[in-house]
């Protein structure tokens, strides 16, 4: 088995473990809290960790396999937004989130997984083994969209059901205008890391081509 195919498989084990586990034991402690199982499953599903970890198993996934439903994980473009996308998790948990709550047990065993060891895979699977040098910094626009529209509904899912996945966008605390400025500080993040995957894309793309 040569070094692609293996990191693939343990980058897909590791996120499906961890997702399976999260998915578990959240909805457990949703349910046992009083939600119902449609508010338990829209909450789970509203935390931008769970979902670019989803896209990360899928893209995993398009790599072993040949169906063609899968071909859009198999897209540069999008392999290497999620590599600036789930670089973003990880910052943005270690700096931020980390300091907010106390997890133990399973719950802690799964924000590892989630929050560092899988993006930490990610970004080296991506670097070491995806098809680079046809990005250009005009695809930012085009990598930041999915983000935004992730935005889009998780404000309208909370001023629907007033429960906002991250404090960052709490309206009903912070205001609009303070979470509208929020969006604005991370989309500049994100930008940023989107030049700095592109660029690294570009300057790997060139040295695969140096060595055939």
């Amino acid at each position: 088995m040569n070094g692609r195919r293996l990191l693939t498989l343990i980058g897909l084990l590791i996120g499906a473990t961890g997702l399976v586990v999260q998915f578990v034991i959240s909805m457990q402690a949703y349910l046992a809290a009083g939600r119902d199982i449609p508010g338990a499953l829209g909450t789970f599903f509203t935390y931008y960790t769970i979902l670019t970890n989803i896209v990360l198993v899928l893209i995993y996934l398009s790599e072993l396999t040949t169906t063609p439903r899968l071909e859009l994980f198999r897209r540069p473009i999008v392999r290497a937004m999620m590599a600036a996308n789930i670089a973003l998790v990880m910052i943005f948990v270690y700096f931020v989130l980390r300091h907010l709550s106390v997890l133990s047990g399973l719950f802690l065993v799964c924000d590892y997984i989630l929050h560092y060891i899988t993006p930490t895979l990610y970004v080296v699977w991506w670097a070491a083994f995806a098809r680079h040098g046809t990005l250009r910094l005009a695809d930012i626009p085009l990598m930041l969209a999915p983000t935004l529209v992730y935005f889009l509904y998780a404000m309208a899912r909370g001023a629907w059901v007033r429960e906002y996945p991250y404090p960052i966008l709490n309206a009903i605390e912070l205001g609009y205008l303070q979470v509208l400025l929020n969006a604005v500080y991370m989309t500049i993040g994100l930008g940023l890391l989107c030049v700095g995957v592109i660029l690294l894309d570009q300057w790997l793309g060139k040295r695969q081509v140096a060595h055939g």
